[in-house]
């Protein structure tokens, strides 16, 4: 069993805890009072200038333990709202990541980007929690999800008021997200059962997407350079945990990974610089064209994604929840 596995394990039993502790239907009625959630979507949408970026808040991760001790969820989200984040990512495993749906609540009363709550979703249950807790979008990873269940989640979702970034890790993986009609798809860099981090993930995966997706890079991203290299291959966003959070000048650290400008390619002609090493894509919003270049390490914030394991028997049917948006 890998560290995946494992989460998911946990995050089952951890499902059913709160189940009996708050009934779906007490989330319902929380729901109903609310405002229309932030348009996760039109943020992250390719426009000519710089690179969408989806700053996270994470205090630890599986395999490089606690980043940030004295880490405030709200301070750092303040700072990556005032200094050029389009949205914003809150972890809330509470096991492995040490975070807390409490933490999505606080920072969602002190900005006003789009919020994606940065979790393992496995029922319907969650997509209520998370609107009524303030995210305006949701994490849906392929490897841990049935294609039944991961059709029946994007539904829900949708009904509940909420955008998905669904996740993948392997061409097969993203053919089964575009099959499900998926909207913006996430390309992890990371693979939880090595535990390595390549942003050549994304170069290979970029050229299976077809135009009219919205593509985010997930994990490995220090520099602006490595930011250039997705971006030059046809990324629209990129988001970045690690290399915020453990960064010694968190504002600088966003102008330098959000200087990477972008250009409307009306064909898929070469584009310049960083992906000589992956085929080119089709056309869509790319093209680096300006970007700082200090050196870095390779890094990346942990993400999920890693062989299937099925999570079973929380999502029920595919009956669509009354709307709440």
């Amino acid at each position: 069993m890998n560290i995946l596995d494992t989460i998911v394990r946990d995050k089952r039993g951890e499902l059913l805890r709160r189940q009996q502790t708050t009934p779906q239907s007490v989330l319902e009625r929380r729901c109903r009072d609310l405002a229309p959630a932030r348009d996760f979507e039109e943020a992250l949408s390719p426009r000519a200038g710089r690179v969408r970026l989806i700053a996270e808040v994470k205090k630890a991760s599986p395999s490089r333990g606690v980043l940030a001790a004295t880490l405030d969820p709200v301070d750092l989200a303040i700072t990556y709202a005032r200094h050029g984040a389009d949205a914003i990512s809150v972890l809330t495993d509470e096991k492995y990541f040490h975070g807390h749906l409490d933490a999505l609540v606080a920072v969602r009363a002190a900005v006003d980007v789009p919020l994606l709550r940065k979790d393992f979703t496995l029922a319907e249950y969650q997509l209520w929690e998370s609107r009524v807790a303030g995210a305006d979008a949701v994490l849906l990873i392929v490897s841990i999800l049935e294609p039944a269940q991961l059709r029946d989640l994007l539904q829900a979702a949708k009904g509940v008021g909420l955008a998905a970034l669904v996740e993948c890790h392997t061409a097969a993986e993203v053919e089964t997200a575009l099959a499900t009609g998926a909207r913006i798809l996430g390309i992890n860099n990371r693979d939880l059962a090595t535990f390595q981090t390549r942003i050549e993930t994304t170069l290979e995966l970029l050229p299976l997407i077809p135009p009219g997706s919205i593509v985010v890079s997930e994990s490995g991203f220090f520099t602006a350079a490595q930011v250039t290299r997705v971006v030059a291959a046809g990324a629209h966003a990129v988001l970045v945990g690690e290399g915020l959070v453990t960064a010694s000048d968190v504002p600088g650290k966003l102008r330098e990974l959000t200087s990477v400008a972008v250009v409307d390619t009306a064909s898929p002609a070469a584009r310049p610089g960083g992906a000589g090493d992956a085929p080119n894509p089709p056309a869509r919003i790319g093209g680096a064209v300006d970007a700082a270049n200090p050196p870095g390490r390779i890094g990346g914030a942990v993400d999920a994604s890693s062989p299937p394991a099925r999570p079973g028997g929380e999502m029920g049917g595919a009956s669509r929840p009354p709307h709440c948006s």
